[in-house]
Protein backbone atom coordinates (compact mmCIF):
# COMPACT_ATOMS: atom_id res chain seq x y z
CA UNK A 1 0.00 0.00 0.00
CA UNK A 2 2.73 2.38 0.93
CA UNK A 3 4.49 2.06 -2.59
CA UNK A 4 1.11 3.73 -4.30
CA UNK A 5 1.35 6.51 -2.13
CA UNK A 6 2.27 9.58 -4.52
CA UNK A 7 5.06 11.85 -3.74
CA UNK A 8 4.09 14.01 -0.49
CA UNK A 9 4.87 17.32 -2.63
CA UNK A 10 1.79 16.60 -4.71
CA UNK A 11 -0.17 16.32 -1.32
CA UNK A 12 1.15 19.45 0.15
CA UNK A 13 0.61 21.32 -3.49
CA UNK A 14 -3.06 20.08 -3.57
CA UNK A 15 -3.86 20.87 0.40
CA UNK A 16 -2.27 24.34 0.12
CA UNK A 17 -4.72 24.96 -2.72
CA UNK A 18 -7.59 24.02 -0.55
CA UNK A 19 -6.37 26.03 1.93
CA UNK A 20 -5.81 29.08 0.08
CA UNK A 21 -9.34 28.96 -1.10
CA UNK A 22 -10.65 28.99 2.46
CA UNK A 23 -7.72 32.18 2.87
CA UNK A 24 -9.30 34.08 0.07
CA UNK A 25 -13.08 33.88 1.13
CA UNK A 26 -12.04 35.26 4.91
CA UNK A 27 -10.52 38.92 3.40
CA UNK A 28 -12.49 39.09 0.03
CA UNK A 29 -15.48 40.31 1.63
CA UNK A 30 -13.46 43.32 4.05
CA UNK A 31 -13.21 45.70 0.92
CA UNK A 32 -16.57 44.49 -0.59
CA UNK A 33 -18.47 45.39 2.85
CA UNK A 34 -19.76 48.66 1.96
CA UNK A 35 -20.95 48.26 -1.63
CA UNK A 36 -22.52 45.41 0.28
CA UNK A 37 -24.49 47.74 2.46
CA UNK A 38 -25.73 49.89 -0.01
CA UNK A 39 -26.72 47.22 -2.95
CA UNK A 40 -28.58 45.39 -0.27
CA UNK A 41 -29.93 48.14 1.37
CA UNK A 42 -28.36 47.07 4.59
CA UNK A 43 -27.49 48.22 8.11
CA UNK A 44 -23.96 48.45 8.64
CA UNK A 45 -24.59 46.23 11.76
CA UNK A 46 -26.12 43.47 9.01
CA UNK A 47 -23.62 43.87 6.88
CA UNK A 48 -21.16 42.96 9.42
CA UNK A 49 -22.37 39.89 9.92
CA UNK A 50 -21.25 39.04 6.25
CA UNK A 51 -17.87 38.48 7.89
CA UNK A 52 -18.81 37.91 11.71
CA UNK A 53 -21.45 34.66 10.30
CA UNK A 54 -18.56 33.28 8.65
CA UNK A 55 -15.65 33.76 11.79
CA UNK A 56 -18.24 32.65 14.08
CA UNK A 57 -19.31 29.24 12.01
CA UNK A 58 -15.61 28.69 11.26
CA UNK A 59 -14.53 29.15 14.60
CA UNK A 60 -17.79 26.56 16.32
CA UNK A 61 -17.07 24.18 13.43
CA UNK A 62 -13.52 23.62 12.78
CA UNK A 63 -12.31 21.63 15.97
CA UNK A 64 -15.65 19.35 15.83
CA UNK A 65 -15.02 18.68 12.17
CA UNK A 66 -11.28 18.31 13.02
CA UNK A 67 -12.13 15.48 16.04
CA UNK A 68 -14.61 14.07 13.05
CA UNK A 69 -11.38 13.57 10.83
CA UNK A 70 -9.51 12.18 13.36
CA UNK A 71 -12.54 9.22 14.18
CA UNK A 72 -13.88 8.43 10.09
CA UNK A 73 -10.90 10.00 7.77
CA UNK A 74 -8.83 13.02 7.39
CA UNK A 75 -9.29 13.13 3.69
CA UNK A 76 -12.81 12.31 4.06
CA UNK A 77 -13.59 14.98 6.11
CA UNK A 78 -11.88 17.25 3.80
CA UNK A 79 -13.46 16.37 0.88
CA UNK A 80 -16.96 17.13 2.82
CA UNK A 81 -15.86 20.91 4.01
CA UNK A 82 -14.92 22.01 0.55
CA UNK A 83 -18.17 20.46 -0.77
CA UNK A 84 -19.96 22.45 1.58
CA UNK A 85 -17.79 24.88 1.20
CA UNK A 86 -18.98 25.10 -2.52
CA UNK A 87 -21.98 25.26 -1.73
CA UNK A 88 -21.84 28.41 0.38
CA UNK A 89 -20.45 30.21 -2.13
CA UNK A 90 -22.63 29.26 -5.18
CA UNK A 91 -25.26 30.38 -2.36
CA UNK A 92 -23.31 34.04 -2.13
CA UNK A 93 -23.10 34.52 -5.32
CA UNK A 94 -26.67 34.19 -6.10
CA UNK A 95 -27.97 35.60 -3.07
CA UNK A 96 -31.00 38.06 -3.32
CA UNK A 97 -30.70 39.69 -0.07
CA UNK A 98 -28.47 40.24 2.85
CA UNK A 99 -30.09 37.65 5.14
CA UNK A 100 -29.70 34.84 1.92
CA UNK A 101 -25.99 35.88 1.79
CA UNK A 102 -25.55 35.65 5.95
CA UNK A 103 -26.56 32.45 5.83
CA UNK A 104 -24.80 31.42 3.13
CA UNK A 105 -21.58 32.69 4.92
CA UNK A 106 -22.63 30.96 7.95
CA UNK A 107 -22.58 27.88 5.56
CA UNK A 108 -19.18 28.61 3.92
CA UNK A 109 -17.54 28.44 7.14
CA UNK A 110 -17.72 25.19 7.75
CA UNK A 111 -14.39 25.26 5.58
CA UNK A 112 -12.68 25.97 8.78
CA UNK A 113 -11.29 23.04 9.14
CA UNK A 114 -9.27 22.81 5.84
CA UNK A 115 -6.49 23.51 8.21
CA UNK A 116 -6.65 21.15 11.27
CA UNK A 117 -7.71 18.29 8.86
CA UNK A 118 -4.58 18.99 6.43
CA UNK A 119 -2.03 19.46 9.20
CA UNK A 120 -3.00 16.12 10.10
CA UNK A 121 -2.83 14.46 6.68
CA UNK A 122 0.68 16.19 6.75
CA UNK A 123 1.64 14.68 9.90
CA UNK A 124 0.52 11.38 8.73
CA UNK A 125 2.25 11.12 5.10
CA UNK A 126 5.13 13.17 5.52
CA UNK A 127 8.50 12.02 6.32
CA UNK A 128 9.61 13.22 9.74
CA UNK A 129 11.81 15.32 8.77
CA UNK A 130 9.31 17.25 6.29
CA UNK A 131 6.43 17.28 8.59
CA UNK A 132 7.82 20.61 10.10
CA UNK A 133 8.62 22.90 6.55
CA UNK A 134 5.16 21.43 4.77
CA UNK A 135 3.42 22.53 8.47
CA UNK A 136 5.19 25.72 7.44
CA UNK A 137 4.33 26.21 4.33
CA UNK A 138 0.71 25.47 4.79
CA UNK A 139 0.50 28.03 7.38
CA UNK A 140 1.87 30.24 5.64
CA UNK A 141 -0.72 29.90 2.88
CA UNK A 142 -3.22 30.83 5.34
CA UNK A 143 -1.41 34.54 5.55
CA UNK A 144 -0.57 34.61 2.05
CA UNK A 145 -4.04 34.18 0.78
CA UNK A 146 -5.52 36.52 2.97
CA UNK A 147 -3.12 38.84 1.49
CA UNK A 148 -4.27 38.53 -2.13
CA UNK A 149 -7.66 38.62 -1.04
CA UNK A 150 -7.56 42.01 0.12
CA UNK A 151 -5.83 42.86 -3.67
CA UNK A 152 -8.25 41.23 -5.92
CA UNK A 153 -11.25 42.04 -3.53
CA UNK A 154 -9.95 45.75 -4.66
CA UNK A 155 -9.58 45.03 -8.17
CA UNK A 156 -13.11 43.39 -8.27
CA UNK A 157 -14.73 45.86 -5.96
CA UNK A 158 -13.56 48.90 -8.28
CA UNK A 159 -14.20 47.21 -11.53
CA UNK A 160 -17.07 44.72 -10.90
CA UNK A 161 -19.86 43.61 -9.60
CA UNK A 162 -19.39 42.15 -5.60
CA UNK A 163 -20.94 38.61 -6.72
CA UNK A 164 -17.76 38.36 -8.61
CA UNK A 165 -16.25 37.69 -5.28
CA UNK A 166 -18.07 34.22 -4.49
CA UNK A 167 -17.42 33.19 -8.13
CA UNK A 168 -13.86 33.08 -8.30
CA UNK A 169 -13.99 31.57 -4.69
CA UNK A 170 -16.45 29.02 -6.30
CA UNK A 171 -14.39 28.32 -8.69
CA UNK A 172 -10.88 27.64 -6.94
CA UNK A 173 -12.87 25.68 -4.21
CA UNK A 174 -14.49 23.48 -7.06
CA UNK A 175 -10.94 22.58 -8.75
CA UNK A 176 -9.83 21.52 -4.97
CA UNK A 177 -12.46 19.15 -4.36
CA UNK A 178 -12.04 17.57 -7.70
CA UNK A 179 -7.94 17.09 -6.76
CA UNK A 180 -8.48 16.11 -3.43
CA UNK A 181 -10.80 13.65 -4.34
CA UNK A 182 -8.12 12.15 -6.84
CA UNK A 183 -4.82 12.38 -5.26
CA UNK A 184 -5.16 13.28 -1.64
CA UNK A 185 -4.72 9.95 0.02
CA UNK A 186 -6.79 8.97 3.00
CA UNK A 187 -5.03 8.98 6.57
CA UNK A 188 -4.12 5.49 7.57
CA UNK A 189 -4.50 6.85 11.59
CA UNK A 190 -7.72 6.57 13.22
CA UNK A 191 -9.17 7.59 16.63
CA UNK A 192 -11.35 4.35 17.87
CA UNK A 193 -13.03 6.59 20.39
CA UNK A 194 -16.54 7.69 19.72
CA UNK A 195 -17.89 11.05 19.16
CA UNK A 196 -18.77 13.21 22.67
CA UNK A 197 -22.00 14.58 21.26
CA UNK A 198 -22.75 16.61 24.73
CA UNK A 199 -19.32 17.85 24.82
CA UNK A 200 -19.47 19.32 21.51
CA UNK A 201 -22.79 21.03 22.23
CA UNK A 202 -21.56 22.52 25.67
CA UNK A 203 -18.29 23.73 23.60
CA UNK A 204 -20.04 25.22 20.64
CA UNK A 205 -22.60 26.86 23.31
CA UNK A 206 -19.46 28.49 25.17
CA UNK A 207 -17.71 29.70 22.03
CA UNK A 208 -20.74 30.67 20.14
CA UNK A 209 -22.30 32.83 22.67
CA UNK A 210 -18.38 34.53 23.67
CA UNK A 211 -18.31 35.56 20.09
CA UNK A 212 -21.88 36.30 19.93
CA UNK A 213 -21.36 38.91 22.65
CA UNK A 214 -18.07 39.96 21.84
CA UNK A 215 -18.76 41.12 18.16
CA UNK A 216 -22.25 43.08 19.22
CA UNK A 217 -21.23 44.25 22.53
CA UNK A 218 -20.40 47.61 20.77
CA UNK A 219 -23.61 47.59 18.69
CA UNK A 220 -25.91 46.04 21.62
CA UNK A 221 -23.97 47.77 24.70
CA UNK A 222 -21.44 46.09 27.13
CA UNK A 223 -23.47 46.17 30.33
CA UNK A 224 -26.90 45.58 28.21
CA UNK A 225 -28.68 42.36 29.35
CA UNK A 226 -28.29 40.36 26.44
CA UNK A 227 -24.36 40.88 26.25
CA UNK A 228 -24.00 40.23 29.90
CA UNK A 229 -26.30 37.42 29.96
CA UNK A 230 -24.55 36.10 26.09
CA UNK A 231 -20.85 36.04 28.64
CA UNK A 232 -23.06 34.36 31.57
CA UNK A 233 -23.91 31.69 29.51
CA UNK A 234 -20.85 31.41 28.23
CA UNK A 235 -18.74 30.77 31.33
CA UNK A 236 -21.49 28.29 32.36
CA UNK A 237 -21.23 26.20 29.28
CA UNK A 238 -17.39 26.31 29.69
CA UNK A 239 -17.19 25.21 33.12
CA UNK A 240 -19.66 22.12 32.58
CA UNK A 241 -17.85 21.37 29.90
CA UNK A 242 -14.40 21.24 31.13
CA UNK A 243 -16.08 19.56 33.97
CA UNK A 244 -18.04 17.07 31.62
CA UNK A 245 -14.98 16.24 29.43
CA UNK A 246 -12.95 15.60 32.37
CA UNK A 247 -15.20 12.65 33.93
CA UNK A 248 -16.11 11.19 30.27
CA UNK A 249 -14.71 7.80 29.37
CA UNK A 250 -14.24 9.34 25.86
CA UNK A 251 -14.34 13.26 25.71
CA UNK A 252 -14.48 15.91 22.58
CA UNK A 253 -10.73 16.37 23.80
CA UNK A 254 -8.55 15.38 26.51
CA UNK A 255 -8.52 18.25 28.92
CA UNK A 256 -5.64 16.72 30.32
CA UNK A 257 -3.62 17.56 27.37
CA UNK A 258 -4.93 21.04 26.67
CA UNK A 259 -3.45 21.81 30.50
CA UNK A 260 -0.10 20.65 29.65
CA UNK A 261 2.83 23.00 29.31
CA UNK A 262 3.52 23.08 25.93
CA UNK A 263 -0.08 23.25 24.18
CA UNK A 264 -1.58 25.57 26.92
CA UNK A 265 1.09 28.17 26.55
CA UNK A 266 1.06 27.47 22.48
CA UNK A 267 -2.79 28.17 22.74
CA UNK A 268 -1.95 31.55 25.00
CA UNK A 269 -0.05 32.71 22.78
CA UNK A 270 -2.83 32.06 19.73
CA UNK A 271 -5.31 34.08 21.74
CA UNK A 272 -2.79 37.02 22.24
CA UNK A 273 -0.98 36.73 18.77
CA UNK A 274 -4.93 36.99 17.43
CA UNK A 275 -4.90 40.22 19.09
CA UNK A 276 -2.37 41.50 18.03
CA UNK A 277 -2.41 40.85 14.48
CA UNK A 278 -5.43 42.94 14.62
CA UNK A 279 -4.22 46.08 14.54
CA UNK A 280 -2.36 45.97 11.62
CA UNK A 281 -4.26 43.96 9.03
CA UNK A 282 -7.86 45.57 9.77
CA UNK A 283 -6.88 48.83 10.90
CA UNK A 284 -3.90 49.65 8.38
CA UNK A 285 -6.72 49.34 5.50
CA UNK A 286 -8.14 51.93 7.15
CA UNK A 287 -5.44 54.16 7.51
CA UNK A 288 -4.16 54.29 3.94
CA UNK A 289 -8.02 54.81 2.66
CA UNK A 290 -8.58 58.02 5.05
CA UNK A 291 -8.61 60.63 2.51
CA UNK A 292 -5.52 62.56 4.46
CA UNK A 293 -4.97 66.14 3.52
CA UNK A 294 -7.89 67.69 1.66
CA UNK A 295 -8.66 71.42 0.67
CA UNK A 296 -11.87 71.72 2.84
CA UNK A 297 -13.75 70.07 5.71
CA UNK A 298 -12.94 68.03 8.32
CA UNK A 299 -10.52 65.81 5.93
CA UNK A 300 -8.02 68.66 5.58
CA UNK A 301 -7.48 68.45 9.76
CA UNK A 302 -6.85 64.69 9.95
CA UNK A 303 -2.82 64.65 8.86
CA UNK A 304 -2.92 60.78 7.81
CA UNK A 305 -3.87 58.38 5.05
CA UNK A 306 -3.08 58.79 1.46
CA UNK A 307 -6.52 58.48 0.05
CA UNK A 308 -6.16 54.81 -0.76
CA UNK A 309 -8.27 52.94 -3.40
CA UNK A 310 -9.34 49.58 -2.45
CA UNK A 311 -7.36 48.46 -5.18
CA UNK A 312 -4.12 50.15 -4.47
CA UNK A 313 -4.84 49.26 -0.55
CA UNK A 314 -4.07 45.69 -1.67
CA UNK A 315 -0.79 46.73 -2.82
CA UNK A 316 0.18 47.92 0.46
CA UNK A 317 -0.33 44.65 1.54
CA UNK A 318 0.92 42.68 -1.02
CA UNK A 319 4.73 42.61 -0.41
CA UNK A 320 4.30 41.23 2.65
CA UNK A 321 1.74 38.78 1.72
CA UNK A 322 4.55 37.22 -0.89
CA UNK A 323 7.41 37.37 1.83
CA UNK A 324 5.15 35.61 4.50
CA UNK A 325 5.15 32.44 1.58
CA UNK A 326 8.76 32.06 2.31
CA UNK A 327 8.24 32.44 6.16
CA UNK A 328 6.33 29.67 7.06
CA UNK A 329 9.04 26.54 5.53
CA UNK A 330 11.93 29.31 7.31
CA UNK A 331 10.51 28.71 10.24
CA UNK A 332 9.69 25.12 10.04
CA UNK A 333 13.54 24.22 8.74
CA UNK A 334 14.75 26.72 12.22
CA UNK A 335 12.34 24.32 14.30
CA UNK A 336 13.65 21.61 13.01
CA UNK A 337 17.10 22.76 14.56
CA UNK A 338 16.16 24.44 17.52
CA UNK A 339 12.54 23.69 18.41
CA UNK A 340 9.36 25.70 17.05
CA UNK A 341 9.50 27.84 20.25
CA UNK A 342 11.90 30.21 18.92
CA UNK A 343 10.75 30.55 16.08
CA UNK A 344 7.27 31.71 17.91
CA UNK A 345 8.88 33.60 19.98
CA UNK A 346 10.97 35.61 16.36
CA UNK A 347 7.85 35.89 14.88
CA UNK A 348 5.92 37.68 17.88
CA UNK A 349 8.61 39.44 18.36
CA UNK A 350 8.89 40.78 14.45
CA UNK A 351 5.12 41.65 14.98
CA UNK A 352 5.89 43.67 18.06
CA UNK A 353 8.37 45.35 16.68
CA UNK A 354 6.64 46.22 13.20
CA UNK A 355 3.37 47.29 14.77
CA UNK A 356 5.70 49.93 17.08
CA UNK A 357 7.27 50.78 13.57
CA UNK A 358 3.87 51.59 12.26
CA UNK A 359 2.76 53.36 15.82
CA UNK A 360 6.26 55.81 15.03
CA UNK A 361 6.70 56.51 11.12
CA UNK A 362 3.43 56.14 9.13
CA UNK A 363 3.51 59.10 7.38
CA UNK A 364 4.76 57.72 3.76
CA UNK A 365 3.26 55.08 1.65
CA UNK A 366 6.70 52.99 2.19
CA UNK A 367 6.85 52.91 5.57
CA UNK A 368 3.55 51.24 5.67
CA UNK A 369 4.74 48.82 3.32
CA UNK A 370 7.99 48.00 5.47
CA UNK A 371 5.93 47.52 8.22
CA UNK A 372 3.76 45.44 6.81
CA UNK A 373 6.43 43.21 5.40
CA UNK A 374 8.02 42.53 8.48
CA UNK A 375 4.78 41.88 10.53
CA UNK A 376 3.83 39.42 7.61
CA UNK A 377 6.95 37.61 8.18
CA UNK A 378 6.07 37.51 11.91
CA UNK A 379 2.92 36.13 11.01
CA UNK A 380 4.19 33.50 8.65
CA UNK A 381 6.73 32.23 11.66
CA UNK A 382 4.08 32.69 14.49
CA UNK A 383 1.69 30.62 12.48
CA UNK A 384 3.93 28.00 11.63
CA UNK A 385 5.90 27.45 14.84
CA UNK A 386 2.16 27.36 16.61
CA UNK A 387 0.76 24.39 14.16
CA UNK A 388 4.19 22.74 14.73
CA UNK A 389 4.15 22.54 18.20
CA UNK A 390 0.86 21.51 18.70
CA UNK A 391 1.69 18.71 16.74
CA UNK A 392 4.56 17.74 18.47
CA UNK A 393 2.91 17.80 21.63
CA UNK A 394 -0.37 15.47 20.67
CA UNK A 395 -0.98 11.92 19.52
CA UNK A 396 -1.45 11.46 16.26
CA UNK A 397 -5.47 10.58 16.53
CA UNK A 398 -5.52 13.96 18.31
CA UNK A 399 -4.04 16.41 15.90
CA UNK A 400 -7.25 17.27 14.08
CA UNK A 401 -9.25 18.35 17.07
CA UNK A 402 -5.79 19.80 18.59
CA UNK A 403 -4.88 22.36 16.01
CA UNK A 404 -8.81 23.29 15.74
CA UNK A 405 -8.77 23.93 19.23
CA UNK A 406 -5.57 26.30 18.38
CA UNK A 407 -7.05 28.15 15.32
CA UNK A 408 -10.20 28.63 17.72
CA UNK A 409 -7.93 30.54 20.33
CA UNK A 410 -6.19 32.61 17.46
CA UNK A 411 -10.10 33.27 16.18
CA UNK A 412 -10.94 34.40 20.10
CA UNK A 413 -7.98 36.88 20.32
CA UNK A 414 -8.70 38.75 16.82
CA UNK A 415 -12.40 39.18 17.39
CA UNK A 416 -11.47 40.66 20.87
CA UNK A 417 -8.36 42.90 19.08
CA UNK A 418 -11.54 43.92 16.74
CA UNK A 419 -13.64 45.27 19.48
CA UNK A 420 -10.77 47.06 21.61
CA UNK A 421 -9.58 48.50 18.27
CA UNK A 422 -13.16 50.23 17.60
CA UNK A 423 -13.48 51.12 20.89
CA UNK A 424 -10.21 53.06 20.81
CA UNK A 425 -11.04 54.28 16.97
CA UNK A 426 -14.40 55.28 18.47
CA UNK A 427 -13.57 57.05 21.71
CA UNK A 428 -10.60 59.27 19.92
CA UNK A 429 -12.01 61.21 17.00
CA UNK A 430 -10.68 64.50 15.35
CA UNK A 431 -12.97 67.42 17.00
CA UNK A 432 -16.60 67.62 15.96
CA UNK A 433 -16.33 64.74 13.99
CA UNK A 434 -16.58 60.83 13.87
CA UNK A 435 -13.58 60.84 12.12
CA UNK A 436 -10.64 58.71 13.91
CA UNK A 437 -7.98 61.01 15.00
CA UNK A 438 -4.23 60.06 14.48
CA UNK A 439 -3.58 59.19 17.72
CA UNK A 440 -6.17 56.61 18.04
CA UNK A 441 -4.45 54.64 15.27
CA UNK A 442 -1.12 55.37 17.17
CA UNK A 443 -2.59 53.61 20.29
CA UNK A 444 -4.14 51.04 18.51
CA UNK A 445 -0.33 50.17 17.05
CA UNK A 446 0.93 50.53 20.19
CA UNK A 447 -2.07 47.87 22.14
CA UNK A 448 -0.74 45.85 19.29
CA UNK A 449 3.31 45.85 19.69
CA UNK A 450 2.92 45.23 23.56
CA UNK A 451 0.44 42.33 22.94
CA UNK A 452 2.81 40.85 20.68
CA UNK A 453 5.85 41.66 23.23
CA UNK A 454 3.88 39.82 25.76
CA UNK A 455 3.14 36.75 23.31
CA UNK A 456 6.60 36.83 22.38
CA UNK A 457 8.21 36.44 26.29
CA UNK A 458 5.12 33.61 26.46
CA UNK A 459 6.51 31.72 23.77
CA UNK A 460 9.85 31.32 25.21
CA UNK A 461 8.18 29.39 27.86
CA UNK A 462 6.86 27.15 25.44
CA UNK A 463 8.80 23.74 26.96
CA UNK A 464 7.91 20.52 24.92
CA UNK A 465 7.68 17.12 26.60
CA UNK A 466 10.65 15.11 26.93
CA UNK A 467 9.73 13.30 24.20
CA UNK A 468 9.47 16.01 22.07
CA UNK A 469 13.06 17.18 22.49
CA UNK A 470 14.43 13.44 21.70
CA UNK A 471 12.70 13.80 18.57
CA UNK A 472 13.96 17.09 17.83
CA UNK A 473 17.31 16.51 18.47
CA UNK A 474 16.88 12.97 16.34
CA UNK A 475 15.66 15.39 13.37
CA UNK A 476 18.85 17.71 13.82
CA UNK A 477 21.15 14.84 14.79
Amino acid sequence: MTAERQHYGLTLGILSLAATAYALQQTLVVPALPELQQELDASTTWVTWVLTGFLLSSAVLTPILGKLGDRFGKERLLLACLIVFLVGCIGCAAAPDIWTLIAFRVVSGAAGAVFPLSFGIIRDEFPPDRVKVGIGLLSAVFGVGGGLGLVLSGVVVDNFSWRWLFVIGAAVVAVSVVLVHLFVPESPVRSTSRIDVPGAVLFSTALATLLLGLSEGENWGWTSPAVLGLFAISAVAAVVWVVFELHVDEPLIDIRVLAERAVLLTNVTALISGFAMFGAFVLVPRFVEAPGDLPQGVASRLGYGFGASATLTGLYLLPGALLMLFAGPLAGLLGRRVGSKWPLAIGMALIAASASLLAVLHGEPWNIVLAMAGLSVGVGFAFAAMAALIVEAVAPTETGIATGINTVMRTVGAVIGAQVGAAILTADTVAGSQVPSESAYVAAFVLSAAAASVAAVTAVFVTPARRQQVAVAVEAG
